[in-house]
């Protein structure tokens, strides 16, 4: 996963289970853009400001995205992996907020297999990198003092 976060520079984020995501690929220097709700308009970038991540709205999709993480039902994945397509993204990375045992857990990142095969497929198919697990926010902690 560190490979694939090597080439990146801004991510869209699609919804997140804490705060927690947006503001480490923030604090890990990447450009972060959220769309936080289901509106056209619902974007906002993520920004350091004195020590803190702040967000700003902007009401409209980023030009471009490197990499675009969902934390949306994979039923959803169509929708993002056209979006991952049109901002020509290289990788779709997903978190379902679920661990092994079945827990709601905002780290988790456990997916029956054969709905991960699907989703796997799909955004293979169209050409993208697809990472699942682990949690991204552990991932570009380790990575951040690097970039």
């Amino acid at each position: 996963m560190k490979e694939i976060l090597k080439n990146v520079e801004t991510v869209l984020v699609v919804d997140w289970p804490s705060r927690d995501v947006p503001e480490s690929l923030v604090l890990a220097g990447f450009q972060v853009f959220v769309h936080g709700s289901p509106g056209p308009e619902d974007y906002s970038v993520y920004e350091p400001s004195n020590g803190k991540v702040v967000d700003r709205r902007i009401g409209r999709e980023p030009e471009r995205a490197d990499l675009v993480y969902s934390y949306r039902p994979l039923g959803e994945l169509p929708g993002i992996v056209a979006a991952a397509k049109r901002l020509g993204a290289r990788t779709v990375w997903t978190q379902s907020g679920v661990s092994d045992g079945g827990a709601i857990d905002p780290k988790g990142c456990w997916v029956p297999e054969q709905e991960l095969q699907a989703a796997r497929n799909l955004v293979q198919s169209a050409g993208l990198n697809y990472v699942h697990d682990p949690y991204i926010g552990d991932v570009v902690r380790e990575i951040g003092a690097v970039r």
